[in-house]
């Protein structure tokens, strides 16, 4: 019986056995006959049966297996079907050319259908012409695609947010797994929300303390920001929710202020965009994947940190708001071609198409202490009394001829979990050290801290991060090599901070483990 699979436990025996079993349409017997299993098909993904029996839900290897009753499928006939459902950025910008790509590597034709709100792509084989899978992509927003994911209506959610608590509770109730299990979701791609203006307004720079009074309606001239004598003019995306969404919470939300009535909206990035770059009065939020002909604003902090959504501050989540495109995933079994699309979005071809797509990749890259000058100068800075340039001195000797990886960690607000975005840095971290394409010998996990409370235990609590992510990525990696890359840990507290800490997203940004490579 090594055939089979269980795939759920002891409650769907008792969900299934009192009314599906009564069709017993299928029945699955080994090659050898030796083995026979009967009840109702639930599902075929071109290689595995999933059927509910006296056993409970199993998954059937369907190699090893006679398919013989009226639900059997049509083998031959037999065309996967995958279905992604979220966000209009995502199902828009950057599914329809990773699909394209996954089908030429594939050797798949491809054709399109139009939906209402989506596309259908049909892939198929040329030789002997044979339509092989449909990917379906709805069109609507993160969390009308969460819905979609926990009814059973999609087996992938596009999403430009985490899943909430809430939804997590809920797809574990319908038994879709828990979308918060890093085998479960993925960082497909990186954006950036940015406040923008048009090229002639004079501003060079906005805060997020400022920017949260500006569209709450409180700066109301752009001389208070150092501009011309003129009132300021507010624009707003209207059509996407998710960047709506993302601003409210990360900015709008901790500076305890709601969106002024008043401001104009407009349905897409793109005529948002236009409608900046032609008003020299106007202020506006785009993701820069969809920038043109419009200025952006540096994020500044009054103890002079400046940030910008540069591609390597996107990866290590420097930037406060970078927008990580995530991916989560039904629980059991995807299609085989839905499987193998999955798999695809990590390859060097698909990270090369993303980056045509206007998006930051997953690449990991490397950045040397030496062009960090700018951070150890704030660095310096903000030196204290309790650790001062003694401390700065043993940083720089520990790091010196190090590179920094652009895999970066932080935590949740008021929890010592990570954030769903290095959750996803800890899988890409654990393959990279699996295939040994990180190079170097030596590792160091490195802890930081904000400037709240005693610095003495700010320091300890740098280093216990340290060695949790550590010791996660270690247990993500199971199959590396342990004598290839040693894993070393080490902690510096409040040094080197990378925001100001009279701001909650200034300590959030500070509560950190980088990774340095030798």
């Amino acid at each position: 019986m090594g055939f089979v699979r269980a795939a759920m436990a002891a409650v769907p025996i008792m969900v299934f056995m009192a009314g599906d079993l009564a069709a017993q349409d299928v029945t699955l017997t080994s090659r050898d006959g030796s083995v026979e299993i009967t009840g109702t098909l639930l599902g075929y993904d071109g290689e595995f049966y999933r059927v509910a029996s006296e056993f409970g839900e199993l998954t059937v290897d369907g190699t090893g297996v006679l398919c013989t009753g009226p639900g059997c499928p049509d083998l031959e006939a037999y065309v996967a079907e995958l279905v992604l459902s979220g966000s209009r950025t995502i199902g828009q910008n950057l599914i329809p050319p990773l699909v394209s790509a996954f089908a030429e590597q594939q050797g798949y034709s491809i054709a399109t259908e139009s939906l209402e709100d989506g596309t259908v792509f049909v892939l198929a084989e040329t030789t002997p012409e044979r339509v092989v899978a449909r990917i379906v992509v709805n069109i609507v927003d993160s969390s009308e695609g969460f819905a979609d994911l926990i009814s059973a209506d999609a087996d992938i959610s596009m999403s430009m947010r985490p899943v909430t608590a809430e939804e997590v509770v809920l797809g574990v109730e319908a038994r879709r797994g828990r979308f918060s299990s890093p085998k479960q979701n993925k960082v497909l791609a990186l954006d950036a929300l940015v406040p923008v203006v048009s090229p002639r307004n004079p501003v060079q720079s906005i805060s997020p303390e400022t920017l949260a009074r500006v569209f709450s309606g409180e700066i109301t001239n752009w001389a208070e920001l150092g501009g011309l004598d003129a009132p300021i003019d507010l624009v707003l995306p209207r059509g996407d929710t998710d960047a709506l969404q993302i601003f409210q919470a990360r900015i709008m939300e901790t500076e305890g202020r709601e969106f002024a009535d008043g401001a104009q909206g407009y349905p897409t990035s793109k005529e948002l965009v236009q409608a900046v770059a032609g008003n020299p009065f106007a202020i506006g939020l785009a993701l820069q994947s969809e920038l043109s002909g419009v200025k952006t604003l540096p994020l500044t902090g009054g103890c002079g940190f400046r940030s910008t959504a540069a591609p390597e501050a996107l990866k290590s989540d420097d930037y406060p708001l970078t927008v990580p495109l995530y991916l989560y995933l039904r629980g059991g079994r995807l299609p085989a071609v839905g499987r193998e699309f999955v798999r695809f979005t990590d390859s060097p071809a698909a990270q090369i198409t993303i980056l045509r797509a206007g998006y930051v990749d997953q690449t990991i890259s490397r950045t040397p202490i030496a062009r960090q000058g700018g951070r150890l100068a704030n660095a310096i800075r903000a030196a204290g009394p309790e650790f001062g340039l003694d401390e700065l001195k043993r940083l720089v000797n520990t790091l010196e001829g190090a590179r920094r990886l652009s895999v970066t960690f932080r935590f949740d607000d008021g929890s010592a979990g990570l954030n769903a975005q290095s959750r996803s840095n800890i899988a890409l971290l654990a393959r990279a050290l699996e295939t040994g394409t990180i190079g170097g010998s030596e590792l160091v996990f490195v802890g930081f801290s904000d400037g709240n409370g005693q610095a003495d235990a700010n320091l300890r609590l740098s280093l216990q991060r340290a060695a949790s992510v550590r010791a996660a990525v270690v247990k993500e990696a199971a199959t590396a090599d342990p004598d290839r890359v040693r894993l070393k840990v080490d902690g510096f507290g409040e040094e080197m901070p990378m925001a100001c800490d009279d701001s909650d997203w200034g300590r959030r940004i500070n509560r950190r483990v980088e990774v340095w490579l030798r």
